[in-house]
């Protein structure tokens, strides 16, 4: 899993626009060198209607630049590798009002079943990620069945928003794997769930 958060723990504002994040070029860089190991997304409705009215529509140009979504008429070559990632994975977007996902290699699923979630996973491929969607990380959490979880948090209060985890009655215990400051002031924060050691009998 991977999203944004602000400073005092949103993901999304009220209405559920983004135009808080602090994006950061070390940020995108590592996107581009880590989305290649991944070959399926799990997204919401909304967040799939966010990434469907961009990425499927970039450009990219003969040098292998795209646009950034977060500055109006720059392109990077960071950019470029993303889109070409994002629209190359399969995307498995769960509700239960859309009728058609348009982006190629969309598929809508009704319900989120964690034995179906599960069964995923151990299928042969490559990793699977999830952004943005509170309710989809919500209920998997729930089940204890995201391996790791990436937070980007940007040194923003924006005093009301909505909340990344709802709903979520289990204690999950993590280890920290990496943190990593960034020069917009951006944090890199990735943690594993973390495994339960097998009981030791006593003697």
């Amino acid at each position: 899993m991977f999203n944004w958060v602000t400073a005092d723990g949103f993901f999304a504002a009220p209405d559920g626009n983004l135009d808080w994040v602090v994006p950061d070029v070390e940020q995108a860089r590592a996107a581009a060198r880590d989305l290649p190991d991944f070959d399926t997304m799990l997204l919401g409705r909304r967040t799939y209607e966010i990434f469907e009215k961009f990425w499927p529509h970039v450009e990219i140009d003969a040098a292998g630049t795209a646009p950034d979504p977060h500055h109006a008429g720059r392109r990077s070559a960071e950019h470029g590798a993303i889109a070409a990632a994002l629209n190359r994975m399969t995307k498995l977007v769960f509700s239960r009002t859309l009728n058609e996902a348009a982006w190629e290699g969309s598929r809508v699923i009704r319900e989120l079943n964690p034995h179906d979630a599960e069964s995923m996973k151990q299928q042969a491929g490559k990793d699977m990620i999830i952004f943005g969607s509170g309710s989809i990380v919500s209920q998997l959490t729930q089940h204890g069945l995201i391996d790791e979880y990436q937070f980007a948090v940007c040194p923003v209060f924006i005093g009301d928003g909505q909340r990344l985890f709802r709903d979520v009655s289990t204690r999950s215990p993590l280890d920290l794997l990496d943190v990593r400051a960034l020069p917009s002031g951006d944090v890199l924060l990735r943690y594993a769930l973390k495994t339960e050691e097998p009981r030791k009998e006593k003697l």
